[in-house]
């Protein structure tokens, strides 16, 4: 009976929406209820477990009450005060109102994970069918998804309590839970060595039987693996993790010192390592369309699912509430994301420089381009511009609209705040990147949703990664041009060179961590990459503040100027990491507060 308990308290932890399903389960006779020894004996409840695990992997397209790394860092405004990313951008954030808590969460991840590990040897009608090889990936997948619950946790709060191999139990006593947080160089590598003894195992390509097999698309496999340790290498390489003197004070109940306090030049190259190990795999490519057209390539990444420069995805997502908040009410949707000014001012320009160094820029006048009236400052952009902000005047189509019109977002346009109460949107843009245009379930929609995965990794993050990680440890090497310039070709920019139509060769260290940073900036604009990137790089207290738009409470071209928002986006010295619950400190006592909370 105490091992049912146990199995029903697991199953509670991962139902979470599904609790009409637990209930089924629950309310079976007692002669008829699975036991936790029957789950894995057989292979159907035994994968329906592991799916369980998987179901703790975050759908990260809820930008709006979910997850909060769009809206709260400086490369968008969200349209609602009445949102959950508002107190945290006006500074309401803390231990007692914690928005956005995944502590819990992860760790029932982490116990589900860990207890099938412990439990699927036992599986004996796996065994007959596939030997042991089946058995072993599936406990390589747990073993990820595991490590990759931890390193969420990580980027989230910093250092975390690290459970080790064994389960512990519903009834235990107080005195068995109280462990400390580790190290953050400690669990960058535990997680590390996990995530290596898992690609060590985890197939190439999703299999079925031995064989390659599409229907498996989704499973872990080794290029996940490997794509995880780039990034958690990335960050711990990082001002934020690598000799951070300004968090000296935060140290564990014992006096251990919880953050590096002295600079590594080697975590740089372990970072470089694996990204270059995802590289090597050649199993991965950027996507570009047939055509050559840029914007295509850049739609067919996100719309095209499972192609060549998708690593990591997510398959059930949310992305249908993205598509309709970006979307613009005139078409139906709710103009609920929209881009700053200061990412719109940190597009390049169609000459590959950025708008402060091209003589392509210009904030003066007006130009006809199809008959609409369209500001210069939106000329001569890149691709990616265009692919990824909707600006005033620009064409669009999508959603209730059948034919392509300009979208405007004046004052008393059908847009603009003078339309409706809450829904308008706050800089005068909206973000286009990802946004499906025939999800078509908002205002007067007919409930058609454009479905395609959630790319939580991408190989052109992998290529800017190694870029970064390269131009720290070993600056001038030859690989830094060549994958940044990759990233280039493929948005359809002139390239860093010396020849003919390249742009000057950025000379020195410091002058191409610019440059990389700022391609990061734009490449994976919206896919909530800078949130993090901007407290790595412990520049978030510069680049965070008051953010800017155009005048939306203006008509004409006296709309064309930028004010501040609505909204400031503050950063304050806690803001590094999300804090811990009161209800967890109180839980765990040996395990103490994040910095300044």
């Amino acid at each position: 009976m105490k091992k049912q308990l146990k199995f029903i308290i697991v199953l509670l932890a991962g139902c979470g929406t599904m609790l009409a399903g637990c209930k089924k389960f629950l309310d079976q006779v007692p002669n008829d209820r699975i036991t936790i020894e029957e789950v894995f004996r057989k292979k159907a409840s035994s994968e329906a477990f592991l799916a369980n695990v998987y179901s703790f992997v975050p759908d990260e397209s809820n930008a709006i009450d979910g997850y909060p790394m769009v809206g709260c860092a400086d490369e968008a405004d969200l349209t609602w005060a009445g949102g959950p990313n508002y107190p945290v951008n006006i500074g309401n954030l803390n231990p007692s109102n914690v928005i956005f808590d995944r502590w819990g969460n992860y760790y029932q991840g982490i116990r589900s994970a860990t207890y099938f590990m412990q439990h699927i040897n036992e599986n004996i009608e796996i065994r007959s069918l596939n030997g042991q090889q089946l058995i072993d990936q599936y406990q390589a997948e747990a073993r990820f998804l595991r490590a990759y619950f931890y390193f969420l946790l990580m980027r989230q709060y910093g250092p975390v309590v690290l459970m080790g191999e064994e389960v512990t139990p519903p009834d235990a006593v107080a005195a068995d839970m109280q462990i400390p947080r580790s190290k953050f160089d400690d669990c960058v590598n535990y997680v590390a060595s996990e995530l290596d003894k898992a690609a060590a195992v985890l197939p190439l390509q999703p299999q079925r039987n031995g064989q390659t097999s599409d229907a498996e698309f989704g499973r872990i496999t080794k290029g996940i693996a490997l794509a995880v340790k780039s990034r958690l290498l990335l960050y711990a390489a990082s001002p934020q993790y690598n000799g951070n003197t300004e968090v000296s004070s935060f140290v564990s109940k014992d006096g251990t010192p919880l953050i590096s306090q002295t600079y590594d030049a080697l975590k740089w190259k372990r970072a470089a390592d694996a990204a270059k190990a995802v590289i090597d795999l050649n199993i991965y490519s950027l996507y570009k369309d047939a055509s050559g057209d840029p914007i295509k390539s850049l739609d067919g990444l996100f719309f095209n699912s499972w192609n060549s420069e998708q690593i990591f995805v997510r398959k059930s997502n949310d992305l249908a509430r993205w598509d309709v908040h970006a979307t613009p009410r005139q078409a139906g949707g709710w103009c609920g994301l929209a881009p700053t000014q200061e990412i719109v001012d940190s597009y390049f320009m169609s000459d590959g420089l950025l708008p402060a160094e091209s003589s392509l820029y210009s904030e003066a006048g007006f130009t006809n381009v199809s008959g609409v009236q369209v500001s210069n400052m939106y000329l001569n952009r890149e691709p990616r511009f265009y692919h990824g902000v909707t600006y005033n005047n620009s064409i669009w189509q999508g959603g209730t609209m059948s034919a392509p019109v300009p979208i405007s977002f004046f004052l008393s346009s059908v847009n603009g705040r003078n339309g409706h109460p809450t829904d308008f949107s706050k800089t005068g843009y909206l973000i286009r990147k990802n946004v499906g245009r025939q999800t078509n379930v908002g205002a007067g929609g007919n409930g058609q949703v454009q479905s395609r995965t959630l790319i939580l990794f991408r190989l052109g993050e992998i290529y800017l990664n190694y870029a970064e990680a390269l131009n720290e440890y070993q600056p001038g090497a030859p690989d830094i041009l060549n994958y940044l310039n990759a990233i280039r070709e493929r948005a359809g920019i002139p390239t860093y060179g010396g020849g003919t139509g390249q742009v000057a060769f950025p000379a020195g260290q410091a002058a191409m961590r610019n440059k990389i940073w700022a391609e990061r900036r734009i490449e994976l604009a919206y896919e909530g990459h800078r949130f993090y990137d901007i407290r790595r790089w412990k520049i978030a207290p510069q680049v965070m503040g008051i953010m800017h738009g155009m005048d939306i409470s203006k008509d004409g071209n006296d709309f064309y100027k930028r004010v501040p928002t609505a909204t400031p986006h503050l950063f304050r010295q806690s803001y590094y990491w999300w804090p811990i619950t009161q209800y967890e400190l109180d839980r765990n006592r040996s395990i103490v507060q994040n910095p300044f909370w």
